[in-house]
């Protein structure tokens, strides 16, 4: 296949291992040829040390050389930037969210169609080998019918708000931030949601900055974002299931996602990660029975810290020219749903979502591999 040329805008802290991935493993869809950042400061870091080019956002844009804009900046400043890369003609790829309002996100897809250009957002884990074996053993029948689902996830927000302090920024709270890669695994294992019910806190509004190499150290920070989520979800196949987090806790990621079904129970790994032990727990037939789980073989080898594989997917599918399984769409429903448990909380009520989207297909690993 020929190789899409890509510059990447956005220089953070998850751009290195996109970066040197994408000059790597994913060299055989993705022809990098250049890193952006607000302030040229961390771009120049990056592109010295992977041997790119630096360049400003407004370079990038006006390449005529480059056909995909890789955005790894805050949600915040998402749809700016990908509508001026859609007017530029480039197609584009974001990380998590498209941005952090169904409507815009909607607006920004419409432009694309209306351009002919394409558009992918995700946290692209959910192509990774963990969640794929998931994919494999629901798509085989392995459970029966499933009946429901329950996800359940801890974290600490003292680390992360001190570490990370784009987190709190408005749309970086938990759901859009963390439980997106929950939501998304679930719609590309499950379907799409078609009701959500729930509430959304924030306990602790001011917390107090832990990072030692921070200037606020010590000192008192604003925390305004949800840092608590419980959320009771139906999907449009009727499979009922629950949605818990509490970044509030613990140091240690802690994660519980289960399926269940007819046939048993499926325990899948933590969707933050491309990788992690699947196992199917078959179901009694009987009282007193004892079953043994399985740990299930997995699909790919994409195990490890994968982030890539979704421009790569993408450059990939549109030189096949079928639709990326990364195609923002999911990504906006998977927004709505989102939003949608924020609209219940404050409302006190259950919030019937108006979208929908298509169940991404399996996804059989890249054709191409360095």
């Amino acid at each position: 296949m020929k190789r899409m040329r890509a510059g990447v805008i956005g220089a953070g802290s998850i751009s290195g291992i996109y970066i040197s991935n994408l000059l790597g493993r994913f060299a055989g869809q993705i022809e990098l040829v250049s890193v952006s950042s607000r302030g040229m400061r961390s771009a120049a870091e990056k592109a010295a040390k992977y041997g790119i080019t630096a360049r400003s956002v407004s370079e990038t844009l006006a390449d005529p050389g480059v056909e995909l804009v890789i955005v790894l900046t805050p949600v915040g400043s998402h749809e700016g930037l990908i509508r001026a890369a859609l007017e530029a003609g480039k197609h584009v790829y974001t990380e998590k969210t498209v941005t952090d309002d169904p409507a815009s996100a909607r607006e920004l897809l419409r432009l694309a169609e209306d351009k002919g250009l394409c558009l992918c957002a995700a946290p692209d884990t959910f192509l990774g080998s963990s969640l794929q074996t998931a994919r494999r053993a629901l798509d085989s029948g392995l459970l029966g019918d499933v009946n429901s689902f329950a996800i359940s996830s801890t974290r600490c927000n003292d680390y992360f708000l001190s570490h990370y302090p784009f987190l709190r920024e408005p749309g970086c709270g938990v759901l859009y931030d963390y439980a997106v890669y929950y939501m998304t695994a679930l719609v590309s294992l499950l379907g799409p949601v078609e009701a959500v019910s729930g509430f959304a806190g924030t306990p602790y509004p001011v917390h107090v900055d832990s990072n030692e190499q921070s200037l606020g150290f010590g000192k008192p920070m604003d925390t305004p974002n949800e840092s608590q989520v419980s959320a009771a979800l139906r999907m449009r196949s009727g499979v009922l299931g629950t949605l818990h987090i509490d970044s509030d806790n613990t140091i240690r990621d802690e994660a519980y996602f289960r399926i269940y079904g007819t046939k048993g129970t499926l325990v899948l790994g933590d969707p933050n990660r491309f990788g992690g032990e699947v196992s199917f727990l078959p179901a009694a037939t009987r009282k007193g029975e004892v079953t043994e789980p399985r740990v299930l073989d997995q699909v790919s080898e994409f195990s490890d810290n994968c982030r890539g594989i979704g421009p790569a997917e993408m450059a990939e599918a549109l030189s096949e020219g079928r639709k990326p399984l990364t195609d923002a769409s999911l990504a906006c429903h998977v927004l709505d749903a989102l939003s949608g448990i924020l609209e219940a909380s404050e409302g006190l009520r259950a919030v019937k979502l108006n979208s929908s989207c298509e169940r991404p297909a399996p996804f059989g690993g890249l054709l191409q591999l360095q």
